[in-house]
């Protein structure tokens, strides 16, 4: 069908939702034509996109559409599974409370039971109740960091992580195999509220969650020292995070945290930023006022869905220095490798678990411990597999998985990045710095001078349009077909090729990956420096990655830039 014949169909559709309707007629010919020229992606990670009407947009039948292929998932798996249900949650954003209950009436209109959270709640909170309630499934309404106009749709398996390749590819067919949105029936809320089948969940569950939370922290004797001393600022960016954030922090003993009033009550507009992105400075302008007013030892802030978390520190001249998520994981991995070590609590079979675009700085603290570290691929789903495979083999303990997009679990009864966990984490780190008599600044840089410097950039170039996504796979075939020899003058030595599972050694000798399929790429270099390229699972954009490290920060300073040049060169 052409994109006018799609409009059409929906256009003329009986008891087309009557706000859906009326923003049809605000639409230009491009708006219509994008909104109805394509299909909103589902992939890995689920589907994201901007709100509005037509298929390539996120609305309630986009979303119908997407748990009537979950729907059929749980059908195939056989009564048991339709009895365990879904647990469902969603964030701040706009249309997400409508979107959680359209998913419940689609599951219910299989006899699916569905547990729908009241309000809204964060994402590692969604991971929690899965594995909780031992529901099969999980939905999670969130457009994580993105803009206002967005909304999204995520899917978790029944160990409380986003779905695995097997399942998830599944789920895709079964999404792509329903023609016609506007065609899936769902049921009459009351009725199923009636029955059982949609069950309204809460405080039962936050109260489980946060009693594991008690296990979190390391130094209960510290905290109860520091607890006043210690001086944090918090931001929930007008997302999910306020409540659980704060009744994280005061039960972990933090008596000393001031939020950010401003962007504490919960709104899909987010008022006070362009973007809920914690890793972006202009996110934390008006918290980093405050800091300063308040002498604030360290800035927090969680995005809409408080699965990720970023953070500025103070420095020794009062001034704070915002922290990439790799600096963030490295810190915490680095404190939490020595006080269990202080404790007597540190198993010799104990491993790190990061993404292979994460840095290497973080392997340079666990190999000068005597400790391992793992890689997976992008997407905390992975972590989460090996999580599982640690608990069932026994051959491993784990102690912290992170992704540079600053995202971090450090105890497994959530199964995805958690950023109440890095939130309690990071202020008991900052008591711990205090008590030493040093800013966390000054443990950045000793951090540095103990394991060497390192340095780590990505960059994000967009595609936008119908078109963007024939752009970016051209793109990767090219760089994948030619190949690199070399970048920014210096010699590629080992390459792997994710999609495909072959690497390549410095003599072109190929041998095969023991990785699942993904379309990514990643070249190392003679001077221990990298580079990764790898499409978003969720967005228009190809994400380039590089790693450099040396003996100071001028050193990694001018490698990154020289290698950032010739990436952009490259993919240009």
């Amino acid at each position: 069908m052409s994109w006018q014949d799609t409009y059409k169909q929906w256009a003329e559709a009986e008891n087309l939702d009557a706000d859906l309707k009326a923003q049809l007629d605000e639409l230009s010919e491009e708006e219509l034509e994008e909104s109805f020229g394509g299909v909103l992606s589902f992939g890995t990670a689920g589907m994201r996109g901007i709100l509005g009407p037509g298929p390539n947009r996120m609305n309630i039948y986009t979303v119908r559409q997407a748990t009537e292929g979950l729907a059929k998932l749980i059908e195939d798996a056989g009564q048991q599974a339709k009895d365990r249900g879904v647990a469902i949650a969603y964030d701040s954003r706009h249309m997400s409370p409508e979107f959680a209950m359209e998913s419940a009436r689609v599951l219910g209109e299989h006899g699916i039971k569905s547990y729908v959270y009241e309000s809204l709640r964060p994402t590692p909170v969604l991971s929690f109740a899965v594995r909780y309630l031992n529901a099969y499934a999980g939905i999670m309404i969130t457009a994580s960091h993105n803009p206002a106009a967005y909304n999204g749709y995520k899917v978790y398996g029944e160990d409380g992580g986003q779905m695995p390749p097997e399942n998830a590819d599944k789920l895709t067919t079964y999404v792509r195999a329903v023609e016609n949105p506007l065609e899936v029936k769902v049921g009459d809320k009351k009725d199923l509220l009636g029955n059982g089948t949609i069950e309204m969940i809460g405080d039962n569950v936050d109260q489980a969650y946060l009693e594991e939370m008690k296990s979190v922290n390391i130094d209960y004797d510290l905290i109860k020292e520091m607890n006043d001393e210690v001086k944090i600022v918090f931001s929930p960016l007008h997302g999910t995070g306020y409540y659980i954030g704060m009744k994280a922090l005061e039960q972990a003993g933090f008596t000393n945290v001031s939020v950010v009033k401003e962007q504490a009550e919960a709104d899909g507009d987010f008022p006070t930023v362009t973007s809920p992105n914690p890793e972006s400075p202009e996110a934390f302008a008006i918290a980093q006022k405050q800091a300063i007013a308040e002498e604030a030892d360290i800035i927090l802030a969680t995005d809409p869905d408080a699965d990720r978390l970023g953070a500025m520190i103070r420095q020794a001249d009062g001034t704070y220095q915002l922290l990439t998520g790799n600096q963030i994981a490295s810190v915490m991995l680095d404190y939490i490798v020595n006080a269990r070590k202080a404790q007597d609590d540190l198993p010799a079979n104990s491993v790190a678990v990061k993404s292979i675009v994460s840095t290497n700085l973080a392997d340079a603290i666990l190999e000068a411990n005597g400790l391992e570290m793992v890689e997976v691929l992008t997407g905390f789903k992975f972590i989460a597999e090996k999580i599982k495979e640690y608990e069932e083999t026994g051959n491993h303990t784990f102690l912290m998985g992170f992704e540079e997009s600053y995202g971090y679990l450090k105890e497994p009864f959530a199964r995805d990045k958690d950023a109440i966990q890095a939130l309690v984490i990071l202020a008991e780190l900052a008591a711990y710095n205090k008590k030493a008599g040093r800013t966390l600044g000054d443990a950045l840089i000793d951090m540095y001078e103990k394991y060497g410097y390192f340095k780590e950039k990505t960059i994000s170039i967009d595609f936008p349009g119908l078109s963007g996504k024939e752009k970016m796979a051209e793109i990767m075939k090219s760089i994948r077909e030619e190949g690199i020899s070399e970048l920014a003058g210096i010699k590629v030595v080992h390459s792997a090729d994710y999609k495909n599972a072959i690497q390549k050694d410095a003599e072109g000798v190929e041998s095969k990956l023991d990785y699942p399929s993904s379309d990514a790429l990643k070249y190392q270099l003679e001077d221990k420096s990298w580079v990764a390229f790898r499409p978003s699972g969720t967005e228009p954009k190809i994400k380039l990655y590089l790693g450099v490290e040396g003996q100071s920060q001028e050193e990694v300073d001018a490698k990154a830039e020289k290698l950032e040049a010739a990436i952009r060169d490259l993919t240009n």
